[in-house]
């Protein structure tokens, strides 16, 4: 059984320098519930230890290596992982462990382009992989980390007005004192009833996350209900002035994505309803932009941000 390769076998155990003091966050795994992180940004460096320990008297082996991957799954696709980044530290050349053996590996201002994922048809995902190749099956550890993207404060950030009706029966003006929100922002804004000669039962503003995988007759849209905050209940009069006020950081969001790696995007749109008593809807969306402002407490060291795009 040794001469083939079977029983030898070993445990591998993955240990970040910084483990103890480095922050942890949640993400949302593909089950739908939560894990907590190591985070890491932009440009930081990644560092520490791997531990090999024997579970037998001795390994053959023909080389231990050590990588970080950053990968977008396609869920309609799982059989490709499309790579972004790839990175590999030779840990150890072929040869014979007759003991558990530890190994240092360091992968100095890594470039993370993208925020980490996980949604309805897609992951983007970081992770660092250790493989102990073997003549037979090779033995491979995964650990994964979570990466946030920071922005600046937009040089632009413009108001949205909007008027919306219809003919003879219905005309209002809503106002949104931003285009662009930081995950733990407040939208702000007044809708003003300028005609109003249908009967209005209530009237609700919804964040609508919309996420875009694929491309051309591979598209596929899916669409969630993040948030719904209702702003009227009973009907308005004309010349009527109702304020908006909500607060993000009661949802889960992540900043908007557009395009990433020309694989998927995730965009979010405000979506204002209003109901009539025979319970026809009208609605009308705007995209709004979402970004993520870095920690006053702590800046992460090396980090970059990422610019704004033009909404498109």
């Amino acid at each position: 059984m040794s001469f083939l390769g079977f029983g030898q076998g070993a445990d591998i155990d993955i240990v970040l320098d910084d483990s103890a003091t480095r922050k942890q966050a949640e993400i949302k795994t593909e089950d739908g519930k939560k894990e907590r992180l190591f985070l890491f940004y932009d440009g930081e460096s990644i560092t520490g230890k791997v531990n090999v320990n024997l579970k037998g008297r001795k390994l053959e082996h023909q080389g231990i290596r050590i990588e970080f991957v950053g990968q977008i799954e396609l869920y309609y696709d799982r059989g490709n992982h499309h790579e972004f980044t790839s990175l590999v530290k030779e840990l150890a050349r072929p040869g014979e462990l007759t003991q558990s053996t530890n190994y240092s590996y360091e992968f100095l201002n890594v470039e993370k382009p993208y925020e980490s994922y996980t949604g309805a048809n897609v992951r983007l995902r970081y992770f660092l992989r250790v493989t102990i190749t073997k003549r037979l099956t090779d033995t491979v550890k995964e650990m994964d980390i979570l990466v946030h993207t920071l922005s600046h404060y937009p040089e632009v950030n413009s108001s949205i007005k909007m008027e919306v009706g219809i003919e003879d029966c219905l005309h209002i003006e809503f106002e949104y004192n931003k285009s662009k929100y930081h995950l733990k922002d407040v939208i702000v804004g007044k809708i003003y009833f300028l005609l109003v000669r249908i009967k209005i039962k209530h009237m609700e503003l919804a964040i609508i996350k919309r996420e875009t995988t694929g491309s051309g007759p591979n598209t596929f849209n899916e669409n969630e209900t993040i948030a719904k905050y209702e702003i009227m209940d009973g009907a308005p009069v004309r010349g009527e002035s109702i304020p908006i006020r909500l607060f993000l950081s009661g949802y889960e969001l992540t900043p908007t994505m557009r395009d990433v790696n020309k694989k998927f995007s995730t965009r979010y749109y405000l979506n204002l309803v209003l109901v009539d008593e025979e319970e026809r809807r009208y609605f009308k969306q705007q995209e709004i932009t979402l970004w993520r402002k870095p920690d006053k407490a702590k800046k992460p060291q090396n980090f970059q941000t990422q610019k704004f795009e033009p909404v498109k």
